[in-house]
């Protein structure tokens, strides 16, 4: 094969040359392009300038909910042991993370919803009102009974908090807001739908526990309870509830079983085919109460 000349090769070397030149130049001004679209965007205000009124993300978030989520489905509910918790964990990260927190929707975690989703066994379902701790310390003592926060999703973010930050960060570790800063706030969002699908799973004879002596009334329609959970229960599934209405040990008793928030919650209940008892200081549930104060007359055997 006969030698190419020097002059036709150094052409060729050129026009290399300038088609390398070309690509690099086109690559960088992508590049910078997408820089300046980033910094552009870093300087609108965004949530992460604004300081809110509820605690931060709370720290170790990722460990966890992944602790959490391993704990439940080998410790808890081990029927539950093919959930994939790192599957789990991203779903719950991504609903969130570099969003504005006042912006979240149903979709960002229906994706989480619907891999959670498990059936609850019927007549077990026990919903709670101003009743936290006594649902939770009740649930914990007799097994037949199970809150939300006793089920997969509630389990994993009960008491955490978390929001995302639009900025490079992703997470707002410093404050998130509080449910009455803005609406659609990352918890009240998973909290809603949460219990959204903890009463459409539930089925046969369903419990809430009420407090009679709150001020605000033993019933609320704008409560989770009274505005989420009653209004997705299905009577074709559930056909009745017990109201189990709790008074503080020595508090006062603003409301009894025909009480005006009560009767307007069994009016609710009855209107949708569902049947409705109420007893006043469930007994099982007021002696867990008495553990706190066991010399008053309502802890009395014969009160």
């Amino acid at each position: 094969m006969p030698f190419q000349n020097s002059s036709s090769w150094t052409r060729k070397q050129k026009l290399i040359l300038t088609g390398v030149v070309v690509v690099l130049l086109g690559t960088m001004t992508v590049f910078v392009v997408l820089g300046l679209l980033r910094v552009g965007r870093k300087k609108t205000p965004t949530a992460e300038e604004q300081q809110w009124k509820g605690r931060g993300t709370t720290e170790h978030l990722v460990e966890i909910v992944l602790g959490r989520c391993y704990n439940f489905i080998t410790t808890i509910n081990s029927e539950l042991r093919n959930k994939d918790c790192l599957r789990v964990w991203k779903l719950f990260e991504q609903a969130f993370l570099y969003k504005d927190p006042c912006s979240m929707t149903k979709e960002d975690y229906q994706p989480l919803m619907d891999l959670a989703r498990y059936s609850i066994p019927c007549n077990k379902s026990l919903f709670w009102s101003k009743t936290y701790d006594l649902a939770h310390h009740y649930t914990k003592t007799n097994h037949d009974f199970l809150t939300l926060e006793d089920t997969l999703l509630g389990y994993i973010a009960d008491g955490i908090t978390w929001c995302g930050n639009p900025s490079d960060s992703g997470v707002n570790y410093e404050s998130c807001p509080k449910w009455t800063e803005c609406e659609n706030n990352p918890s009240s969002v998973y909290w809603k739908l949460a219990s959204k699908m903890f009463a459409e799973t539930s089925c046969g004879t369903v419990q809430v526990m009420l407090n009679g002596s709150t001020a605000t009334g033993a019933f609320r329609k704008s409560s989770i309870f009274g505005s989420v959970e009653i209004v997705n229960l299905n009577p074709e599934k559930v056909s009745k509830m017990q109201i189990w209405l709790m008074h503080d040990i020595g508090g006062l008793q603003r409301e009894s079983c025909t009480g005006h928030s009560i009767a307007q919650l069994r009016e609710i209940l009855e209107n949708r085919n569902i049947s409705v008892s109420c007893e006043d200081n469930y007994r099982p549930a007021q002696l867990l109460q008495c553990t706190r104060n066991p010399n008053h007359t309502a802890c009395t055997v014969c009160s």
